[in-house]
């Protein structure tokens, strides 16, 4: 058994001064509030809140930043440029990127990652011998940066869309097709769940999976996570609009992929009755900020879809910024931007788009509060840093960044320590999985 004295941390009554937190295992076995720090105590500094989830990550795209902002250009030349780093990979070089990409998520707070995964098979398209490498390569790396995993493997079929239906996968995107819904699903089942690794799945987008295999897509996956990619780009709606006669989101609804086991990811761009749609099924959102900032991709109806009856959550997608308090906030900057009010997420709100939310939407329904049998998840965020020093505890989410986390325990097992995570240097991490994919470009 551990016990944590928290300075302040996050009840359900919301910053509690003198908190301990006790665990066992992965569990948190008791909360006592109003207490003084005892001898035996592990002591947390600031204020303490439940762990973070990043409830969409494609964790390759972490070797794009700083590499993409020399040619202008829109989400469509973008990705070009993620297409050529797709096609370097392979199992060793993903595992090295994704465990330096998840620790540097571990650092900024996140105890629990959800991987939109359909980089399955080598260069040619040609199944590994393990037919999941790739996926074993990410279950391995999250192990590896102390951070649980949900394996959102992901459905793609064809390559695109546009007025006269779906069209035929280029080079780079053999590697992340089976053919067909049926063959996914049949690698899917290969893979199993674990205490530390959820397997969901997920629907790329409609651009990538024809209508007639949706309904089959979500009979394989019944009781799974399920995600998609949805109106991050107004082409997308266009394309389907011209040969279905229907929204993205009024087609997944028609063929039964929308409720409270699905998230759909951006819904960017929405009409009302898509809103009407998502919220009435309970379908969760997941925005992603800091990546429709960097993609000019557009700002998220998020207060529309909350108010609707959708859970929102957030992702950091394509790692422009791992700050998950960021993405956070910035659900409600965009709010203020579009609407010219403030306030339309309290920083409560917030913070359960950050935890209970995210993990909920991810499978971890035991995860994001602290509370006992909840697991042993803890961020500790300092106040006294020059951008957290004189604000209240209540409002943190609305100061603090992730460089004033100091300390992460994940379902029980301190991963962070006063800034430095156990694998070490993360920039030196990093560097060394980035740098060879760039090699002679």
């Amino acid at each position: 058994m551990t016990s944590y004295w928290c300075e302040y941390a996050w009840l359900e009554a919301g910053a509690v001064r003198g908190v301990r937190v006790t665990t066992a295992d992965w569990r948190i076995t008791g909360v006592a509030s109003g207490v003084d720090a005892a001898a035996e105590d592990v002591r947390l500094p600031g204020l303490v809140l439940p762990g973070f989830a990043n409830a969409h990550s494609h964790a390759f795209h972490r070797a794009l930043r700083g590499r993409t902002h020399d040619r202008g250009g829109t989400f469509w030349t973008w990705r070009e440029r993620m297409y050529a780093v797709a096609d370097r990979l392979d199992p060793d070089g993903y595992l090295a990127l994704a465990r330096a990409a998840y620790a540097e998520m571990a650092l900024a707070g996140v105890t629990a990652v959800g991987e939109f995964h359909y980089l399955h098979h080598d260069r040619g398209g040609s199944p590994y011998a393990d037919p999941n490498a790739m996926g074993q390569a990410l279950i391995q790396a999250a192990a590896g940066a102390g951070v649980r995993l949900t394996l959102l493997d992901t459905c793609y079929v064809a390559g695109g869309l546009d007025a006269g239906g779906h069209l035929p996968l280029d080079a780079v995107q053999v590697r992340f097709t089976d053919g067909d819904t049926e063959a996914w699903a049949t690698r899917l089942n290969l893979l199993r769940d674990s205490e530390h690794v959820r397997i969901g799945a997920a629907i790329h987008s409609v651009r990538a999976v024809p209508a007639e295999q949706l309904q089959p897509l979500v009979s394989a996956v019944k009781g799974r996570p399920l995600h998609v990619h949805l109106s991050e780009q107004p082409k997308e709606n266009e394309a389907c609009e011209a040969f279905y006669g229907l929204t993205p989101t009024a087609l997944l609804a028609d063929r039964g992929v929308l409720g409270p086991d699905t998230t759909a990811v951006h819904a960017t761009h929405l009409t009302l009755g898509d809103i009407e749609l998502l919220g009435r099924t309970r379908t969760t959102v997941c925005a992603c900020p800091t990546t429709e900032a960097d993609l000019a991709d557009g700002i998220g109806p998020f207060r529309a879809l909350a108010d609707a009856g959708s859970p929102l959550s957030v992702g950091t997608d394509q790692h422009a910024l791992v700050d998950l308090l960021e993405e956070a906030r910035l659900v409600e900057s965009y709010e203020r931007l579009a609407t010219g009010r403030r306030g339309r997420f309290t920083p409560a709100a917030l913070l359960d788009v950050l935890t209970v939310n995210g993990h909920a939407c991810l499978g971890w329904d035991d995860a994001g509060r602290i509370a006992v049998g909840n697991r042993a998840d803890l961020v500790a965020v300092r106040l006294d840093s020059p951008r957290t020093a004189g604000g209240t505890p209540e409002q943190a989410v609305m100061a603090a960044r992730a460089s004033d986390v100091d300390t992460v325990v994940a379902d029980g097992r301190v991963i962070v320590h006063e800034g430095r995570h156990v694998l070490g240097d993360v920039g030196w991490l990093l560097r060394n999985a980035i740098e060879p994919l760039w090699e002679n470009t």
